[in-house]
């Protein structure tokens, strides 16, 4: 089955999601555009469409949830949110991304879309005070996040196939 697929991203500051976004993508065969390159109808066409941005203050960037705000009432659309995370390495588990992920996990499933996967990585982060310590996650995503995020891809092309 050919699953025709697209990721939404919102990735400025060290293009940390956009690693994240390009191993998705070149595994899933989607297209990435920005969000205020979509128009919301369009993604009727779509078996599967990612929702993909850094965490500011425990949720995904403004960009990606105004977009959220706009869709349509869709019915068993089938989404995916993935993420990366300036925190501290040891604190991004798989609650504490769901927990970032909450906010854009409820206005997609408010809209009809069916969750069928998250993922959530560290990411460098200079942002206030870090910037003068040399960062926190440097060199992150690293080889090991984005291979987690290559299975991760390859378990999504399975569920849905």
């Amino acid at each position: 089955m050919s699953m025709k697929s697209l990721l939404i991203l919102y990735s400025y500051h060290h293009k940390n999601t956009e690693a994240v976004a390009r191993v998705l993508a070149r595994v899933l065969g989607a297209k990435i555009v920005a969000p205020r390159e979509v128009d919301p109808a369009e993604l009727a066409s779509y078996d599967l469409v990612g929702f993909g941005a850094g965490i500011d203050s425990g949720k995904h960037y403004k960009p990606v949830l105004d977009l959220a705000d706009k869709l349509p009432s869709v019915e068993g659309k089938k989404a995916v949110i993935f993420s990366t995370c300036g925190a501290p390495a040891f604190i991004v588990t798989e609650g504490f991304i769901r927990g970032n992920h909450a906010a854009l996990r409820a206005k997609l499933e408010a809209k009809g879309y069916t969750i069928v996967g998250e993922f959530g990585c560290p990411g460098f982060n200079t942002n206030m005070f870090l910037r003068y310590f040399g960062g926190l996650n440097k060199k992150r995503p690293n080889a090991e996040d984005l291979g987690r995020a290559e299975v991760f891809a390859q378990s999504l092309v399975q569920k849905m196939s």
